[in-house]
């Protein structure tokens, strides 16, 4: 038994004990026993080690236990845009690829979560229809970051929302607004000055407008309607707004490659700045976007394959933190695919079920191994977004668990998948990793008895 990982204040039996051959606990990969109370990790023991529990389950020799994976960035549009996705089958698809906690963005909902009463209406939205754990996001926009309207921002954290999404060019929807360099310097300062966390959409909108516009099937024209230099230029304004205030800062969904030496720099000095990046951003290219194949539409937009190396580049070296789903689903109607114009279509990828997968299947071409994929995908995404007790197997987290069996393989059929549209760039691909259980809090997810909780900030 390895006692300093055990509890010591109760011998008491547990209510589970699971054993697995192989578990991905901090630091190390190994054989173990974990014990379960109330639903918490109550000791992690060696495999043999003598636990009563009321209930015994063990993970097959084929199989590997890890923490339930944090999604900190998923579109779940309800309420109000339901018919794009919904929090019982969002949490669904969260479940069925081993994520067990899931935050919210503030858009694109109706209404978005702008202000406390928005708040209140997603919570209305998502009480008792949750098979994960659900937190939420905060937006900044025009009518609460200009200066002097900054009190909503206050009040929705103090309301419990992790942070706060702000977009630097326009969102794709009327109702979330994009912060001008004034709203966004006094949307920094008033989250700076009550601790909070500022999450950016970091592409320039200057930069985006005298850009080509894009029309027609040809995804060459909408990559130059995205180009590098809209991502480059408005993280160095991030950063320099984040280096003067000293508030933290987040970097959603970065795709560019050309700006990870300004955010190296930027770390190096202190400044509080972290990134994520996102699956589709590194398992496709722009190489293998097809003619009218609006599915793989998003924005910032999918590039090369020389950026998705420098993109796992930027993964083994820590430049980038975490790796996301922004699972952005819309109705198949908006992804226009009877002309597949790709300036008409709905810019945003399904693939919530599948980020583990995806990202497996790559990163175990690339010599990365079970224990990376846990940080990108489980521990940095709880950290980053300040998800207590989530993203590891240790005593005092949650008893959160994901089973995999990392060497099955399967081909992605998406009218199997989960979330609401049967629209994903990845159906038809073979993906390595299956998810075969989820467990949320010491019980098997069951989306037909949703046991998930709404959490809020502590």
């Amino acid at each position: 038994m390895e006692v300093a990982d055990m509890a010591t204040a109760d011998p008491t039996e547990y209510d589970l004990v699971i054993r697995a051959p192989r578990a991905l606990t901090p630091g190390a990969e190994r054989a173990v026993a974990i014990g379960v109370r109330g639903g918490v990790i109550a000791a992690v023991a060696g495999i043999d080690a003598d636990l009563g529990a009321a209930r015994e389950e063990r993970i097959a020799a084929d199989e590997v236990l890890l923490p339930g994976l944090v999604d900190s960035h998923v579109h779940v549009n309800e309420p109000g845009r339901t018919e794009w996705e919904g929090f019982a089958t969002a949490t669904a698809a969260a479940a069925a690829g081993g994520v067990t906690t899931i935050v919210d963005m503030p858009l694109n909902s109706v209404p978005p979560t702008t202000t406390v009463p928005g708040l209140a209406a997603k919570r209305d939205a998502a009480r008792g229809r949750v098979a994960v754990d659900v937190g939420f996001w905060g937006g900044a926009v025009p009518e609460n970051s200009a200066p002097g309207t900054t009190g909503e921002l206050a009040a929705l954290h103090e309301a419990g929302v992790f942070g706060f999404k702000a977009f630097l060019s326009p969102s794709g929807v009327p109702e979330f607004g994009h912060l001008g360099s004034a709203e966004f310097d006094s949307a920094a300062a008033a989250v700076g000055a009550f601790g909070g966390l500022l999450i950016v959409h970091a592409e320039d909108p200057d930069v985006l407008a005298a850009a080509p516009q894009p029309s027609g099937r040809r995804y060459a024209d909408f990559l130059a309607s995205r180009p590098d230099a809209a991502e480059h230029a408005a993280i160095a304004r991030v950063i320099a707004t984040a280096r003067r205030t000293g508030t933290r800062v987040h970097l959603l969904h970065l795709s560019s490659a050309t700006a990870l030496p300004l955010v190296a720099e930027a770390r190096a000095d202190g400044v509080p700045l972290t990134v994520e990046t996102c699956p589709h951003y590194l398992t496709i290219t722009a190489e293998q976007v097809p003619s009218g194949g609006t599915q793989f539409k998003c924005c910032p937009p999918i590039r090369s394959a020389a950026n998705r190396d420098a993109l796992w580049q930027a993964l083994r070296e820590g430049t980038i933190d975490c790796v996301v789903s922004d699972h952005s689903p819309s109705t198949a109607d908006l992804k226009r695919f009877d002309t597949g114009d790709f300036a008409a279509a709905w810019g945003g990828v399904s693939s919530l079920q599948l980020g583990f997968a995806a990202i497996w299947t790559e990163a175990s071409e690339r010599g990365f191994g079970l224990a990376d994929v846990v940080r990108w995908m489980a521990q940095r995404p709880a950290e980053i977004a300040g998800v207590p007790r989530k993203g590891r197997l240790a005593v005092g987290y949650d008893a959160d668990f994901a089973v995999v069996a990392p060497e099955e393989t399967f081909r992605v059929d998406v009218r199997r998948l989960r979330h609401r549209n049967p629209v994903s760039p990845y159906d038809g691909r073979e993906l390595r990793g299956a998810v075969r259980q989820t467990w949320l809090r010491g019980e098997r997810v069951d989306p037909a008895e949703p046991r998930g909780r709404l959490l809020s900030r502590p």
